[in-house]
């Protein structure tokens, strides 16, 4: 099933599901930005809708509902996804408008969500920074992907530290940083490669891996 057909039947069936003004909010809140994201940002990461729901109802601190673009509920997390344009949420927001979308923002995470937001900028234009993103903060929400608190700590410092030194790393690197054997040091390295944050950049007739680079677009967005 292609991405086409796959949205098409993802969209009536919640349309289907909903009623009143719930549903007048998905017939009028899912456009253009929303359905570009998922062309070109969820679908080419994850291959598929499930759990996504599109315009989710949320309560904000004054008990009041508002919308957000997505919300991604596979059961154990509410992850509430924004897509931003510039003209609606800077150059056309007021003081006011400002201050509640923050608010609504730390209430939700106060509450346990937690909320990403990609400017529909690099949506259209940049997707492959979006999905390198897009496939960190989802790693996070991943069981078969989650080891001890420890492992995670160190994978995330490793992410920071790369960053810190211009998005190149080599192994001794890595020794030095943590206080590790070159054989431990591998071993993360390669596991960030697993999951997409890393790449490996080789040298030589043999192909020999000579250091690890920041996947595309993680240094830039950073900068």
């Amino acid at each position: 099933m292609d991405f086409e057909e796959a949205h098409a039947l993802w969209l009536e069936r919640h349309l289907t599901e909903r009623t009143g003004e719930r549903r007048g909010r998905l017939e009028r809140g899912h456009l253009h930005a929303e359905k570009l994201f998922l062309r070109n940002v969820w679908w080419p990461l994850r291959g598929h809708l499930e759990h996504l729901h599109p315009e989710y109802e949320i309560t904000d601190w004054r008990g009041r509902s508002y919308f957000a673009d997505f919300a991604w509920l596979p059961g154990y997390v509410t992850l509430i996804i924004e897509i931003k344009g510039y003209a609606s949420h800077v150059r056309d927001m007021d003081r006011l408008k400002y201050s509640n979308e923050l608010n609504r923002e730390t209430f939700l995470y106060a509450m346990g969500g937690n909320v990403i937001s990609f400017a529909y900028d690099d949506v259209e234009q940049h997707p492959e920074v979006c999905i390198t993103l897009l496939r960190m903060a989802l790693s996070r929400y991943q069981p078969e992907r989650i080891p001890s608190a420890r492992a995670v700590f160190a994978e995330k410092e490793l992410i920071r530290y790369a960053i810190r030194v211009g998005g190149q790393l080599r192994p001794k690197d890595v020794e030095i940083h943590f206080g590790i054997d070159h054989r431990t040091a591998v071993l993360m390295l390669r596991k960030l490669c697993d999951k997409g944050w890393l790449l490996p950049a080789k040298r030589g007739t043999g192909q020999r891996i000579v250091r690890y680079e920041l996947a595309h677009g993680v240094l830039d967005y950073f900068n």
